[in-house]
């Protein structure tokens, strides 16, 4: 018995080994050094300090309105420099995001507009980063109508999910006049998934085999279709920067790749002839360059004060300073798994199995309920019967396979609450994730137990499973069951190093 539950394991672990890819992130050993731990902003002038008026505008798109919060300086000599922001991820409205940047710049005698988001053609499943890049074009082209703004001067403000747009925005209009990237993820969607998923994880204390599930949830085809934009890449973008660059990190920032990022858009710059990339990181910052949930001032300071100063703030020393910025892996292609890369076949094989093994648990007590209705009538009693053991052994070997399969979803649902929250709760992270796989060993035992009786009643010549409705629910509860075990096989619950 103990031999055969071993032997069940070994081989589902085996089988979840060869089925799909490793996670094994490559550590980065080239670091990223500041030239300095201030922040300060080489030539930046001293900034004047404006009263500001506001007013809601409406900016025309192709075939969609939105509404934008237009901030202008009050008392300007002249034509001035203007900012467009554009938005991370979510439903970005101009009431609900900027406010501290907007507003630091229109005081130091720079126009801004916070355009809404348009949300018409942007959902979880489709985001078409060159069309956005045409919206916020469109916001672009509104500044440049304005008396109050030098059409020459117009710079682009994008944050997180918004660096990918605004490189595209900046090689297709060679005519604005610089780019601020905050909270850049630079690398394409997919592998910065990967890469917060794992820095998530690390920070939650997860076990080690939990990362096995990186490459196979986040390199398979997500069910339902769609997702595209989570292979998109700006490197093409980014090596026609041709406009002074300032990047802005947090060193709290976990969920972006600090280092890689800074250094991937210096060198993809300096392909389009352009060395004027500023980069600056502030300690213990998170995204969006907040601690406590508040904006540094330092970098509202410094990022005002370079964009005031340019153009003789776009090449000035240093170039790399702040904290000291630290990327324990690199960012990287993630592994395509190779048997179960189609998310739908996951998600309906999980499914279904679940519902066959809940299927086959009524098979019977429908068969049992027709066959006393015809008692009832003056019939006889069928006298049919699972042979001894195999009833027991198939229910438990059902329910423990269904109950294990929802236990770990479950558990990947706590872990990604946790990561997202940047908690951690070692009861839960390592308690339940032994819970777990100690009654996926306990299901194979009964699977061993249950092949045992069935073996021992054949040798005795008993029917295992007399008439349509037994031999229908055994076969249902066992081949479920047996799916729903080189499931979690494949998703590392029986893991054993290899």
């Amino acid at each position: 018995m103990l031999a055969s539950t071993v032997l069940g394991v070994v081989v589902l672990a085996v089988l979840g080994a060869v089925m799909g890819p490793q996670w094994d992130p490559v550590p980065l050993t080239d670091p990223l050094t500041v030239e300095t731990s201030s922040t300060a902003i080489g030539q930046a002038p001293a900034t004047e300090h404006h009263d500001v008026r506001r007013e809601v505008v409406s900016v025309q798109l192709d075939g969609a309105t939105v509404e934008a919060q237009l901030t202008v300086p009050v008392g300007l000599s002249g034509p001035a420099r203007a900012v467009v922001f554009v938005h991370g991820a979510g439903t970005g409205t101009y009431s609900d995001a900027f406010h501290e940047q907007a507003r630091a710049l229109a005081e130091a005698g720079v126009v801004t507009l916070v355009p809404n988001k348009r949300l018409d053609t942007y959902t979880l499943r489709h985001r078409d980063y060159v069309a956005m890049a045409d919206d916020y074009a469109r916001s672009v082209a509104y500044l440049r109508s304005l008396p109050e703004v030098d059409p020459e001067r117009v710079g682009v403000y994008a944050e997180s999910e918004g660096a990918w747009i605004a490189p595209v925005m900046a090689a297709q209009d060679p005519g604005l006049e610089f780019v601020v990237l905050v909270s850049a993820p630079v690398v394409p969607p997919r592998q910065q998934a990967a890469f917060a998923a794992d820095a998530y994880l690390r920070a939650t204390g997860v076990p080690h085999g939990v990362f096995r599930a990186i490459p196979r949830a986040v390199g398979m085809a997500i069910p339902g279709g769609g997702f595209e934009y989570v292979d998109f890449d700006a490197t093409s973008y980014q090596r026609r920067l041709t406009q002074p660059v300032l990047m802005v990190y947090g060193t709290g920032d976990s969920s972006m790749p600090i280092v890689q990022g800074a250094v991937q858009v210096i060198r993809d710059a300096a392909i389009a002839g352009n060395s004027d990339v500023t980069v600056r990181y502030y300690e213990g910052a998170s995204h969006g360059i907040r601690v406590d949930d508040q904006i540094v001032p330092a970098f509202l300071h410094d990022m005002t004060g370079w964009v005031v100063g340019l153009p003789g703030t776009a090449g000035a020393s240093p170039k790399i300073a702040g904290d000291q910025p630290n990327q324990t892996f690199l960012a990287m292609p993630v592994p395509e798994p190779r048997w179960l890369h189609n998310g739908d076949v996951v998600a309906v094989t999980i499914i279904a199995s679940c519902a066959v093994v809940l299927l086959a648990g009524l098979v019977v007590p429908v068969s049992r309920g027709a066959e006393l209705a015809a008692v009832r009538r003056g019939g006889q009693r069928s006298g049919r019967r699972f042979a001894p053991g195999v009833a027991r052994w198939t229910a438990a070997l059902g329910a423990g396979a269904v109950v294990t399969t929802v236990g770990f979803v479950w558990y990947i649902l706590v872990i990604a609450r946790l990561a997202l929250d940047y908690s951690s709760n070692g009861l839960v992270v390592t308690g339940l994730w032994l819970a777990i796989r100690v009654v996926g060993v306990l299901v194979v035992a009964v699977a061993c137990l249950l092949s045992r009786s069935i073996v021992r009643n054949r040798a005795q010549h008993v029917p295992i499973a007399p008439g349509a409705a037994r031999t229908v629910a055994l076969v249902g509860v066992v081949g479920a069951s047996a799916v729903l075990l080189v499931v979690l096989a494949y998703w590392g619950v029986y893991q054993l190093g290899i």
